[in-house]
């Protein structure tokens, strides 16, 4: 069972991560900092973080499809479907306790600098373990993508590290974590 807060949490710094205005992997430039917020909160008073995510999580999806795209095999943005859809059916009961994650918010708006694992070390979602095995991840030969060592196992382990392979990326150059599914 995947820990679907640690994914949301996993999925938005990522996505505020490769904005234009720090990364520049997607065409977003602070959608999830304060601009965004500004931009959105008259629209969606209660749930507009919510909101800046979301939409920040389908120009990513889009982009990293668009830049690597292997079949048969998953990436932050297009895991199994049994994942996706507990994370959809999640994501009510998310905009229900929209305040509860005011704080984790306000802290992704602040983000800055070009250090992905630091960056994901501070929000405190990725482990020791976790980082062991991103230290041996590589870019593959193109540069275009990273992929993990194993078939997807759905384990929360499988997650950070699909999240941790973007820092194999470099500013303004994308490279897409993946791993193939299990049986393909």
């Amino acid at each position: 069972m995947i820990d679907l807060d640690r994914l949301l949490r996993l999925r938005v710094v990522v996505a505020r991560f490769g904005e234009m205005d720090l990364a520049r992997w997607w065409n977003t430039k602070g959608q999830l900092g304060r601009l965004g917020a500004l931009t959105l909160k008259r629209g969606f008073p209660r749930t507009y973080r919510f909101a800046q995510a979301r939409s920040v999580f389908v120009v990513a999806a889009h982009r990293c499809a668009e830049w690597f795209n292997p079949p048969n095999s998953v990436t932050l943005w297009h895991l199994p479907e049994s994942i996706e859809e507990g994370f959809d059916a999640r994501w009510e009961q998310w905009l229900d306790s929209a305040n509860e994650w005011s704080s984790f918010f306000e802290k992704v708006e602040a983000i800055q600098g070009n250090d992905l694992v630091e960056t994901l070390r501070a929000f405190e979602v990725v482990s020791d373990s976790d980082l062991d095995a991103y230290a041996r991840l590589r870019r593959s030969n193109e540069g275009r993508a990273v992929p993990l060592p194993s078939p997807f196992s759905s384990s929360d382990s499988d997650i950070a590290l699909l999240a941790l392979g973007f820092a194999r990326g470099e500013p303004n150059s994308l490279a897409v974590p993946y791993a193939r599914r299990a049986g393909a």
